[in-house]
């Protein structure tokens, strides 16, 4: 299994922003997580990747026990296991297309391999991307930029994807483009893809549908 938890729960203060979490996804499954607005989807993906705490249960990713590993350990383990795609996007406008894509590799120390230009280049065109990674940020549409957060996301072959509603700010002909972008390219890699949506016609593509209350997941 790529990632397991296992009751998992989370508190602020004395309100449970949901508890007894309980969900396997395996490698290459297309998970789509859904409920209720505040329900803490999004609080949900952090605790899978360690980026958030939780007060009860356990998240195992790759065989690592997240709650026995310390904040360097999780970093190195979501650097090289785990890819993001948000709502926001979240590109550097300093940095090209290109060098965005390419940033997952850097932090890997894999920046200046032999063959990462052309790694990058290969994610750029399998998004749809072909021949833009010299513009910078501000010069592409937002269905465009999500499709640079997907190729940064996927570019140094992760384990695991979890997208936090991708197609949020897109309409819907432009959703439909990004959402065939990213499942068509976590199914290539063999990623598996847990993916925290609001949208009906994305939840209706996934392998499963599991709804997220304050008592759990089903």
């Amino acid at each position: 299994m790529s990632l397991i938890v296992r009751g998992l729960g989370k508190h602020y203060g004395d309100v449970a922003v949901f508890s007894n979490v309980s969900l396997e996804v395996a490698p290459g499954e297309f998970i789509a997580i859904v409920g209720e607005s505040g329900v803490g989807k999004s609080t949900l993906l952090n605790c899978m990747a360690g980026l958030d705490s939780w007060d009860s249960g356990t998240v195992h990713l790759q065989g690592a026990d997240l709650g026995q590993l310390d904040d360097d350990q999780r970093a190195q383990l979501r650097r090289r296991q785990v890819g993001f795609v948000f709502q926001a996007f979240h590109v550097l406008p300093h940095l090209d297309v290109a060098q965005n894509v390419g940033l997952p590799l850097l932090l890997l120390g894999e920046g200046k391999a032999p063959g990462t230009n052309a790694r990058v280049q290969a994610m750029l065109d399998a998004v749809g991307l072909h021949g833009l990674g010299e513009r910078l940020p501000q010069q592409l549409s937002g269905g465009q930029l999500q499709r640079v957060a997907i190729a940064r996301a996927l570019v140094h072959r992760p384990a695991l994807l979890l997208a936090d509603e991708p197609t949020g700010n897109l309409d819907p002909g432009t959703a439909t483009r990004v959402l065939d972008a990213l499942i068509g390219q976590t199914r290539e890699h063999g990623a598996a893809l847990v993916l925290v949506t609001h949208s009906e016609a994305a939840a209706a593509r996934a392998d499963r549908v599991l709804h997220l209350s304050s008592t759990g997941i089903r």
